[in-house]
């Protein structure tokens, strides 16, 4: 993976896991909603690196 797909893969897992030991519910909300949005770009970064192949042929 690039340097980049690890950068957003660890945010991805520190977010996910501030909004696991949050208290507040906006800080829940918040945190959730950066983890989704890193996780996105984390499959985003790996579609462009090309380690998820996309073949729309149906076999």
């Amino acid at each position: 993976m690039s340097k980049s797909s690890w950068l957003f893969l660890c945010l991805t897992l520190i977010s996910t896991a501030f909004g696991l030991q949050a208290s507040a519910q906006e800080g829940r909300i918040t945190a959730y909603v950066a983890s989704a949005v890193f996780a996105l770009l984390l499959v985003i970064t790996l579609i462009v690196g090309r380690r998820i192949k996309f073949d729309p042929v149906l076999r």
